[in-house]
């Protein structure tokens, strides 16, 4: 089945309400959750200061890949799922009509993707703790090199390629459904649409990593920008906005290496 042949004004079913309200409410509260194990992994870092590099070193000292990789979907699921709504809303319709499998199908092939990402950050992640902990100045020119590569990436052609496919829900199924009647037709399309996430926020990704990773209020401002740039009228004038903010910052960075200590 390709979804191409999906009618956008095709008569609601009985589970219509499910799919407009229940599709939302769903990705929504696993985002919920993925913040709240995020918070949870912060908190066990250092009860007395949720980000304190210190509390995060001895965390990052004690953690197996196993827990990383679970830490890590957790974060993903709470960044990308509010800013993927509207094509996973668009899959639950197809679902709903009887023309692809369960929903859940397609959202386990997008976290596949995010979920393979958790290897080389989990060893960057180990690599940068006892350096960032003791504010070592070349993690700070490192992580200003991020922030100025991850300002590149924002106004690269293949970052406005993702961006377009992120950006049309129903262009991307139009282009990619097919076989959605089969759990693996479904979970190759997620994964599909995770790649082309990928492509639009590895290096906003890569410099969350440079900074601590689970560092809340960095997570915050990325999924509100994520978000925007997805979802907003002007998402690509945001996404260039966003670029000139992280080449601002890598500068500074560069300039002045003990500015890392107020980012973290």
């Amino acid at each position: 089945m390709n979804i191409g042949t999906l009618r956008l004004d095709a008569p609601a079913r009985r589970d219509a309400v499910g799919t407009r309200v229940g599709v939302p409410v769903a990705l929504l509260a696993l985002a919920l959750v993925g913040w709240w194990w995020s918070q949870r992994m912060a908190m066990d870092a250092d009860p007395g200061a949720m980000t304190g590099m210190d509390g995060m070193t001895s965390m990052q000292a004690s953690m197996s890949l196993g827990a990383f990789v679970i830490a890590w979907v957790a974060m993903m699921a709470a960044m990308m799922f509010p800013a993927v709504l509207p094509v996973v809303k668009l899959y639950a319709r197809a679902a709903a009509l009887g023309r692809a499998v369960p929903t859940a199908y397609f959202v386990l092939g997008y976290l596949a993707v995010w979920a393979a990402m958790a290897g080389p950050a989990y060893l960057a992640w180990r690599a940068l703790a006892e350096p960032l902990a003791d504010g070592r100045p070349w993690v700070a020119r490192l992580a200003g090199a991020t922030f100025l590569v991850a300002a590149a990436w924002q106004f690269s052609p293949l970052k406005s390629a993702c961006l377009r496919h992120c950006r049309s829900p129903l262009g991307f199924f139009l282009r990619f459904g097919g076989k959605l009647r089969r759990p693996l037709g479904a979970m190759r399309m997620g994964a599909v649409h995770g790649a082309f996430c990928f492509g639009c926020c590895w290096a906003i990704f890569a410099v969350l990593v440079g900074l601590g990773t689970m560092n809340l209020a960095w997570m915050a401002v990325l999924t509100a920008l994520i978000i925007l740039e997805k979802n907003a009228r002007h998402g690509e004038a945001i996404a260039r906005a966003t670029g000139a903010a992280l080449a601002l910052v890598g500068g500074l960075l560069l300039v002045d290496t003990s500015l890392l200590v107020h980012l973290t």
